[in-house]
């Protein structure tokens, strides 16, 4: 729910800490017995997580009907003659107060080394345009800590976003969190929220219990999907669950997707290995899993988004064609029944060849989406390293060389294909 704004100093104080320190150990103490209880008890017990898809035939790419009405917009330009930027990837997307925010990880040298920066920029006309670069933190090359691309959440008043960030060439990996100050582009860092590896994906959702949940994956032991859960409403307290998994060759990098009385979760994972979705189930609003495993829905070697619209049918974004492989294109959007958790029907958001705004390459890599809805359209984020067309560089300094770009989906497009 809103509440009035506060002084700063007050606001400071009570976000940092809304609960006592000793009433946040004992409540984060329970959680941990009740996880080490859950897992004890039920190992060997888990329900497997049901199918992810539910239709007929996945189709191919070239069987996949593209959405109408679809329009295109570019967020930020490969422009490295022009800033010296090689690297963007993990666009995310956040509508706060009316006007539509985008940040995404951000380095002059190859991805996942020092310099990395999370960045951004505002859009006060839907996406059509978007206004000059700000840095949400530019990381201390001191300390050679870097911070890269993460996720928001506009809760209340409040503008907070969340942040992968790393120490060296991707170690001690943690997540911290920052909040937008007073004004439009500057943000006041609130500290390490999750450490233990824990790369966020996708926004925080609250639950039925009240708590939150971010999905990501953990960076470091075998790298799985991972979630963290708030210790209830404070945005600046969770505990890191990593799933258990049933699979090798994993880079668990996983969203999730709640079910209608947002109390069961469904994770979708990149596997990394081979081009199928992994998926787990928890019961439990989060606190126990399934193992991640192999489903029966093909999809890339990237990151998925998945949600569920304001008229009830879940969704994932990815690539999700028959025969795309491990082929980062099309962009896809898979949708379900109304009150589902699975899918049915999928649609092409675009093809690597494209007319209008955006890059357009027969092997374009369009990836690491990222979705929200408002006022009867979704807004995607993506990346397009435009087939490396006009890229400076060699090896590595090549890698995920990307454009952020945004396709903003008209629901009644949606409603249409899925209805024919």
């Amino acid at each position: 729910m809103p509440h009035p704004r506060r002084s700063p100093s007050t606001r400071t104080k009570r976000s940092l800490h809304p609960r006592s320190t000793v009433s946040r150990r004992m409540g984060w103490t329970l959680l941990a017995l009740t996880l080490l209880s859950t897992a004890a008890s039920h190992a060997s017990a888990a329900e497997p997580p049901p199918p992810l898809w539910s239709g007929t035939a996945v189709p191919s790419t070239a069987e996949a009907p593209v959405l109408a009405d679809v329009s295109f917009s570019v967020i930020k330009p490969y422009a490295f003659t022009d800033d010296g930027y090689r690297f963007l990837h993990g666009v995310a997307l956040c509508w706060h107060h009316g006007r539509l925010y985008a940040s995404f990880g951000h380095n002059k040298a190859p991805e996942n080394t020092g310099g990395e920066q999370a960045r951004g920029c505002v859009s006060d006309d839907g996406g059509k345009t978007w206004g000059e670069i700000f840095t949400i933190d530019a990381g201390d090359p001191a300390a050679d800590l870097s911070v890269s691309h993460g996720v928001f959440l506009s809760h209340g008043d409040e503008l907070y976003a969340f942040h992968g960030c790393f120490y060296g060439s991707m170690q001690r990996v943690h997540t911290r969190a920052y909040r937008l100050s007073d004004g439009d582009t500057s943000w006041e860092p609130l500290g390490v929220v999750v450490d233990g590896g824990f790369w966020p994906m996708q926004e925080p959702q609250q639950l039925a219990n009240g708590n939150w949940i971010m999905a990501g994956f953990r960076v470091g032991g075998s790298n799985p999907a991972a979630v963290a859960i708030s210790d209830e409403d404070d945005l600046l307290s969770w505990q890191l669950i990593p799933l258990p998994k049933e699979v090798g060759g994993m880079w668990g990098e996983s969203t999730v997707l709640l079910d209608q009385q947002r109390a069961a979760v469904t994770n979708i994972a990149r596997w990394g290995e081979r081009p199928l979705a992994l998926t787990a189930h928890s019961g439990d609003s989060g606190l126990s899993w399934s193992a991640s495993q192999p489903s029966n829905l093909p999809m890339v070697t990237s990151k998925p988004y998945a949600g569920r619209l304001s008229t009830g049918e879940p969704y994932l974004i990815a690539t999700t064609t028959a025969d795309s492989g491990k082929r980062r294109s099309p962009l896809t959007i898979a949708i379900g029944p109304p009150g589902g958790n699975s899918f049915e029907q999928v649609f092409v958001i675009r093809h690597a060849e494209h007319d209008g705004p955006g890059e357009s390459h027969p092997k374009a890599s369009l990836a690491y989406p990222y979705a929200i809805e408002h006022d009867g359209r979704l807004y995607v984020g993506y990346s397009n390293n435009g087939g490396l067309a006009g890229r400076v560089g060699q090896g590595r300094e090549l890698a995920n060389n990307n454009s952020a770009e945004l396709a903003v989906i008209p629901l009644a497009s949606l409603r249409n294909a899925a209805a024919n």
